[in-house]
């Protein structure tokens, strides 16, 4: 039964949608986002009427998606969100894709019409179910009940849930079964969001009259537990290996903060065998460690081979999630270790083309196997690599020092000035490619949609995120994600403390710096999309302090203020040039050449 017990509390007098919500509260799915709609009534009836649950209304059903993804993101547990039928549904999908490639519990949850009303002509039906299962962890389409409006049913030539002349005794027995089998279905979708962790579906049709309520609720007989398998493995070859080879790479993609123990990363930074090398995403800061990669290899690859077979480990051990770095992915492919391994508890990619061993399991607990007895051998591949490391980013710290006003000096600029202990939220493109170029504060904690690295959720996912993290959070976005997501600021639920910095070049600046014709007609509308907007009246629009600069020290003199607390959420946007962006940066790597 419903733990709340209570005959207070209105439940759906549909079965199938009281089941749906009794079952999210038994499995601890407390923050449901509701979109607008009347097939979902009763859904949403459900979720609004229990006190247990925190209900969100966002009217843009991918921005809503998002938004429940980013809260799920901060919370590390499941989410709902709850959608009316028809393409509504479809808009989920991109929400559905980043929330699997990066492991996070999403629920959703779609209300639907009756099988027989599908494809018929009737307003809003779509072929609901399959839409999302290339990229879901588990889904379910539940059963129709037929003991609710059950003469409706009996009445339709096309149904086919109840035969004719059946008895109410009978229904009665089939809704037992039917209610049965959605029971195990629910609890067994939602028990692997958590165990799997990551986008489950329920779609849920539902016959009217939609809006009826009760306050007596069903007897859920089928909830269990979620069980979680540890795994076993004989570690003693793979520790004659590690203790053997004398060059060992440690690579580390997206990671939630405090991810791995201090005493592992102390003894990484000692072990003059070991290369650790960090992305911004990762939230691991840590002496002797290489924290923007592509200052290390964007140097060097039109040069020196002959560094890149010295940097050419014998092990490759990475964790955590995507990387963002194309040139780490490419030197390795070309001069590929012997052995790959990578820990991870839920999969496993062969970015590299050379995995060799997949171990299921969290970092910690790995690193504690790894390094039981272990002793470092005689090595000077971190000090050679470290010395080259060191070594170009002191050059190309001197020429940041004597650049004009431009993309990569207002980021230069902004991540001086990032407050000690901050929630940034990366948007996709080039905003997360040049934080990968500079330091963070050591308590920062960093996050971004790098599951399938797209621009079409950014802001939503960090409003969503801003809302559960405490701290005070900041999206650093370029204008074409910006612009692109700006219904991710249409909710009322954004707290004072959430700050945008916008970096706009006019266009997508990033196609600048790839090959292909600039500066004519085709490539300023189909690649940079060259364009003439500004987020003034948008900040407007949706109750934002706004401020805009174009200079070293408008911006300097804006950051002063910025991170100050304020009633209300606030804009920066950044205007830089659009043309020297492209040259600025790879004279900055060509800066770091030592001659």
């Amino acid at each position: 039964m419903n733990s709340s017990g209570s005959r207070s509390i209105k439940y759906p007098e549909i079965p199938i949608a009281q089941t749906v919500v009794q079952f999210c509260e038994m499995k601890d799915i407390q923050h449901i986002v509701i979109c607008a709609g009347s097939r979902n009534a009763p859904l949403t009836n459900g979720f609004v009427e229990n006190p247990f649950f925190k209900t969100y209304s966002i009217v843009d059903e991918r921005s809503a998606a998002f938004f429940a993804m980013g809260m799920a993101q901060q919370l590390n547990s499941p989410t709902a969100v709850v959608c009316t039928s028809g393409s509504a549904l479809l808009n989920f999908y991109p929400a559905v894709a980043e929330a699997f490639y990066s492991n996070i519990p999403l629920v959703i949850i779609s209300a639907d019409r009756m099988p027989h009303r599908i494809d018929i002509g009737d307003s809003q039906t779509i072929q609901q179910k399959g839409v999302f299962e290339p990229h879901l962890v588990d889904f379910a389409y539940l059963s129709p009940d037929v003991n609710h409006a059950s003469d409706a049913l009996l009445e339709n030539p096309n149904q086919k849930l109840i035969p004719p002349n059946t008895t109410q005794n009978e229904i009665e027995s089939l809704q037992k079964e039917i209610q049965n089998d959605n029971e195990k279905n629910i609890n067994s979708v939602l028990n692997h969001a958590i165990q799997k962790s990551g986008p489950v579906h329920l779609n849920v049709p539902m016959e009217e009259p939609l809006y009826g309520m009760t306050t007596f609720p069903l007897d859920i007989t089928q909830n269990t537990a979620p069980e979680f398998s540890s795994f076993q493995s004989d570690f003693k070859t793979f520790k004659k290996q590690w203790q053997k080879a004398d060059k060992k790479l440690i690579l580390v993609g997206v990671n939630d903060p405090d991810i791995l123990d201090q005493q592992w990363l102390d003894l990484i930074a000692a072990d003059p065998s070991v290369i650790l090398m960090t992305e911004t995403t990762s939230n691991l800061r840590s002496s002797n460690a290489i924290h923007s990669i592509d200052s290390l290899i964007a140097p060097l690859e039109k040069s020196n081979t002959d560094f890149f077979k010295t940097l050419q480990p014998q092990i490759l051990l990475t964790f955590g999630g995507m990387v963002v770095s194309k040139k780490i992915k490419k030197l390795l492919r070309d001069f590929s270790p012997k052995e790959h391994w990578h820990v991870d508890p839920y999969r496993a990619y062969d970015t590299y083309y050379c995995l060799t061993q997949h171990f299921p399991i969290s970092v910690n607990p790995f690193f504690s196997e790894l390094f039981e007895g272990y002793h470092s051998p005689q090595s000077n591949y971190k000090s050679l690599i470290l010395d080259q490391y060191l070594g170009q980013r002191h050059l190309g710290n001197a020429y940041l020092r004597q650049i004009p006003f431009s993309d990569l000096k207002a980021f230069e600029i902004i991540f001086s000035k990032l407050p000690k202990q901050l929630h940034l939220q990366l948007a996709n493109s080039s905003t997360v490619r040049y934080a990968q170029l500079f330091e963070m504060p050591q308590q920062a904690e960093v996050f971004c949609n790098r599951g399938t690295s797209g621009i079409d959720g950014s802001t939503a996912t960090a409003v969503g995120a801003a809302l559960i993290n405490q701290n005070l959070s900041l999206l650093l976005t370029g204008d074409l994600s910006f612009f692109y997501d700006i219904n991710g600021l249409w909710n009322d639920h954004i707290p004072s403390n959430f700050r945008v910095i916008v970096i706009n070049n006019q266009g997508g600046g990033i196609f600048r710096i790839l090959p292909g014709e600039k500066d004519s007609p085709k490539y300023d509308t189909y690649f940079e999309t060259i364009h003439g907007r500004n987020a003034r009246q948008l900040s407007k629009a949706f109750g934002f302090q706004y401020k805009a600069v174009k200079s070293n020290m408008g911006l300097k003199w804006a950051l002063k203020s910025f991170f100050k607390p304020s009633r209300r959420p606030k804009i920066l946007e950044i205007k830089t040039p659009r043309k020297i962006n492209d040259s600025i940066l790879l004279n900055y790597f060509k800066a770091m050449q030592k001659s």
